[in-house]
């Protein structure tokens, strides 16, 4: 991310008065299981999908599924902004989607395992309704009937 006084003023100007959602509690629910024994989830805002998938298109406020199978080399993020630099998410996917990495640890026994699917959702969004109402939603239900126990999002 660019330091504002970098900008140019008409961008520096129009990012300072993009409304901002407050939230007011943190909801924090103490994991049911120990780390070693809990199934993870990926949840990117990253705009990361399969090489076969339809691209993100700005303000998208759907998902795309991720098996998590799938080879990073298979993974590309459709999500670019003047706001960051994505040198460092091509040259190693898991800047932003530690996918290899819970895969480690997954084999190392520090975690139990982890869910079938990771799920990716457009970042940078003004308008987020439906992604509040309904994607958010399917995706919190797919991720409670595929087990999971804990998310991990990563923001980008």
């Amino acid at each position: 991310m660019p330091r504002l006084d970098r900008l140019p003023e008409a961008s520096r100007k129009g990012l300072l008065a993009l409304p901002v959602q407050v939230n007011d509690t943190t909801p924090f629910v103490r994991p049911a299981r120990p780390l070693a024994a809990a199934r993870l989830a990926l949840v990117t805002t990253a705009g990361l999908h399969l090489r076969s998938d339809r691209r993100f298109g700005p303000g998208e406020q759907t998902f795309r599924v991720i098996p998590s199978d799938t080879p990073a080399a298979e993974i590309l993020q459709s999500h670019t902004s003047i706001g960051f630099d994505r040198t460092a998410i091509l040259r190693d996917l898991n800047v932003t989607f530690p996918i290899d990495r819970v895969r480690e640890l997954v084999a190392r026994g520090v975690l139990g395992g982890l869910v079938r699917e990771a799920y990716s959702f457009m970042g940078a969004l003004r308008e987020v309704a439906k992604l509040e109402s309904e994607s958010g939603p399917e995706v919190a239900r797919r991720l409670r009937d595929a087990g999971a126990d804990v998310a991990l999002l990563t923001p980008t």
